[in-house]
């Protein structure tokens, strides 16, 4: 969980081996999480893992090419935030192995990995793989556990708080850092004391500290904006103000009401981006496909991780990527950044997380390509590749520790170790802040926490 460390290991084995010479492959299955290791990538980038993927899929890596030499030469791949990730990936980077170790070796085939070490980090009390559309059973089954090669992964537990043994903290700070992290441990494990509602199944209903939520009779969005962006006209500019401050909601349409009203409070001009839209080159394309999705609809069309048709900007606000652009440079999915010019065909960004705080970096317009079930096409939109991140959803959040954070849930969590990531990303109760809306829209003390208990029992 926080704070025991992980970091702090992954670096100090990478330190260590390639100080002999060994080659280690540091992946993540988040950006964020890569950017935080020495040479780190995301899991997808180093492994050439596919999007699209299946139960038979494999690794785009053929025999002779120079990163199969690479891997042939590596003594241990580190993998973190390993359980937000589908079984398949770590299925498919197995049959790679097994097929690109076995060349030298030919018992090899036969071993897990190829006989490759691999070493797995993360905590399965946050957020499982995303499946859209997918229920209790489908999110259980794409998890790591329900894999094959579960059945040789030997688990070692990282369970000392290290933010704890710091010297700094007064026995009172030690003593109520130690109640707090006890209590969101009891939240990410479902130990909270919790109800049902009246035709409800499960008990998943639990009270929050009085110290920790907010029962204003006010604007809701305006008292978590104020909680966490308090003197946000002297500080709107600086990026340690910025970069350790973060509202965290469940849905994309109030992330966005959120930006919306973050970027009117900064002084100055707006610009506005509009991108373009068109269906991707298809032999399925329809003959009229001009007459059923005009550019009107095209332009209305909203995907999770996609940028949208109309972006507003100014100065001094930050964003996050969306998409890996230049990882030597930092530039990764889940990146934040703090826009320093508007220019007409490229940005120009300050970084303001990750190994390359501080550096100058132009981000331009790319195309990108988007799918639903609910559209019989792909999508390709011409846009810069970022959100404004006032405020961010859960899931995007995963992997960062902040100073401030401001939980608001104008509806509950929808699943597995949301509320727990949530929570999970501050330090100490003084940074977190939490507002809650019942059914009727009033602030309520209560929320949802949902936990599958059917992971944490196969631990």
């Amino acid at each position: 969980h926080g704070g025991t460390g992980k970091t702090f290991l992954w670096r100090a084995i990478l330190a260590n081996l390639r100080s002999q010479d060994h080659i280690v492959l540091a992946v993540a299955s988040s950006g964020v999480a890569a950017l935080l290791m020495p040479g780190g990538r995301t899991a997808h980038s180093r492994f050439r893992i596919p999007l699209d993927i299946h139960d038979r899929s494999m690794c785009n890596i053929g025999r002779g090419t120079i990163l199969a030499g690479l891997i042939q030469k590596t003594s241990l791949i580190i993998w973190d935030e390993a359980p937000m990730t589908h079984r398949f990936c770590f299925e498919a980077l197995d049959r790679t192995l097994r097929d690109l170790l076995s060349a030298n070796e030919p018992s090899n085939a036969a071993k897990t990995f190829g006989g490759m070490p691999v070493l797995l980090g993360g905590d399965f009390r946050q957020v499982l793989p995303v499946i859209q559309g997918a229920d209790r059973c489908q999110i259980l089954n794409a998890s790591l556990i329900r894999s094959p090669l579960w059945k040789h992964v030997r688990v070692l537990g990282l369970i000392v708080n290290m933010r704890l043994s710091n010297p700094a903290l007064s026995p009172i700070e030690r003593t109520r850092m130690s109640r707090f992290a006890q209590w969101v441990l009891d939240v990410g494990e479902g130990k909270v004391p919790a109800y049902r509602k009246d035709g409800e199944t499960e008990n998943t209903w639990i009270n929050i500290p009085d110290d920790i939520v907010r029962l204003t009779k006010g604007d809701k969005p305006s008292t978590i904006i104020d909680a966490v962006y308090s003197d946000f006209e002297s500080s709107f500019s600086s990026v340690p103000y910025l970069a350790q401050r973060c509202i965290v909601c469940p849905v994309n349409t109030v992330v966005d009401e959120l930006n919306e009203i973050m970027v009117g409070r900064v002084p100055g001009d707006s610009k506005e981006y509009r991108s373009f839209d068109q269906i991707a080159n298809s032999i399925e394309m329809p003959s009229d496909y001009e007459m059923l999705y005009p550019p009107e609809v095209l332009n209305s069309i909203a995907l999770n991780n996609y940028p949208q048709h109309c972006l507003v900007l100014k100065v001094s606000v930050p964003v996050v990527l969306l998409r890996n652009i230049n990882q030597a440079q930092g530039l990764c999915n889940g990146t934040r950044l703090l826009v320093r010019r508007l220019g007409d065909r490229i940005l120009e960004a300050e970084i303001m997380t990750g190994t390359h705080i501080g550096a100058l970096v132009g981000i331009p317009r790319i195309v990108l390509n988007g799918t639903s079930p609910r559209w019989p096409f792909t999508l390709q939109r011409r846009q810069f590749p970022i959100r404004v991140c006032y405020a961010m959803t859960i899931n995007k959040c995963q992997g960062q520790t902040l100073n401030r954070v401001g939980v608001y849930l104008r509806e509950p969590v929808f699943t597995h170790g949301q509320l727990y990531v949530a929570i999970s990303r501050v330090t100490s109760p003084e940074g977190l802040t939490m507002v809650i809306e019942d059914e009727e829209g009033a602030a309520a003390a209560t929320t949802r926490n949902i936990v599958y208990r059917e992971i944490l029992d196969s631990l």
